[in-house]
């Protein structure tokens, strides 16, 4: 069973790690739990892996155990989630597991899926952050390769922009802007993507909803598994979770959860994000572009 991430990172706080080296996990741990989108009840087993292998996802529940390494190259869809696929089988809603990964600093690791869709657990990347913690994380010989962006890159669509500025740190503000929301209105957060900040104030954050809005897709069955103990749900403008929300402004915080998420699909950089409105489509589309970025500078 995981435990609480605030007592295991003060354990945790005890072991110095070089932030310049790859890491991987010192043993497998699984977790289960259902989908959202499906509600197909699947494990997730994590396993440590060699330097240099990146993240990789596994169906064990196919012939011949596919793979696809969780790159930008591999996305296939985002349809209010993100969707990796190859050849002919994709896995839902990698988004929040592979953020816990990114600011947890875990390089190389195979995740072993039983089903279609990685558990969504809370709602939250916290889960997935206990989970690590608790396997335990270890330092691997090979060093990170961080490219330090030189020149800013854009993407807007409409109202929904993105902006990636020269910075010494992955970082990201974030502004929500929903003008229909009384209770949501604007909220903005500026937050360093790292481990200790991540795993208190970001990775507890849920995914939210307005219930008008999903509605039809439950109705429809494309969202078989969403409920009140994993989703923030909105209804006539109040919360309607029985226990409210962990921070004021959690959805804004949960945005940023998602962005670290979609930008992990690309190589480690170091640069200040700021978004604008956006969502896994469009963290998607600017990710190429930075990607490009990334690729030309590097030339």
């Amino acid at each position: 069973m995981a435990v609480p991430c605030t007592a295991v990172a003060e354990q945790s706080e005890k072991k110095s790690f070089d932030s310049l080296k790859q890491k991987s996990l010192k043993k497998s741990i699984s977790i289960s739990g259902i989908g959202l989108f499906t509600a197909e009840r699947t494990t997730l087993t994590i396993h440590p892996s060699p330097s240099d292998t990146g993240l990789i996802f596994q169906r064990s529940d196919l012939p011949e155990k596919p793979i696809v390494e969780a790159t930008l190259d591999h996305v296939v869809g985002t349809p209010r989630c993100t969707i990796l696929g190859k050849n002919n089988f994709i896995i839902h809603t990698v988004e929040h597991v592979l953020a816990a990964f990114n600011a947890m600093g875990i390089d190389n690791a195979l995740l072993e899926l039983s089903g279609p869709e990685v558990p969504i657990m809370d709602g939250s990347a916290e889960p997935f952050v206990e989970a690590i913690l608790e396997s335990g994380i270890a330092e691997q010989e090979e060093m990170k390769e961080i490219h330090p962006l030189r020149s800013p890159v854009s993407w807007s669509d409409g109202k929904v922009h993105l902006v990636a500025i020269p910075a010494e740190e992955f970082s990201i503000s974030y502004t929500l802007h929903f003008p229909q929301s009384n209770i949501l209105r604007s909220q903005y957060l500026q937050a360093p993507v790292a481990s200790e900040h991540f795993s208190k104030e970001i990775a507890p954050s849920r995914t939210f909803c307005f219930f008008e809005e999903i509605a039809p897709f439950i109705e429809n069955g494309l969202i078989k598994g969403g409920g009140l103990d994993n989703a923030v749900i909105i209804k006539n403008d109040i919360v309607i979770n029985p226990d409210g929300i962990r921070f004021s402004d959690e959805m804004v915080r949960h945005k940023i959860l998602d962005l670290i998420g979609d930008l992990s699909l690309i190589p480690d950089f170091s640069a200040h994000i700021i978004a604008i409105r956006s969502g896994h489509a469009s963290n998607v589309a600017f990710a190429r572009e930075l990607y490009n970025q990334i690729k030309m500078e590097k030339v």
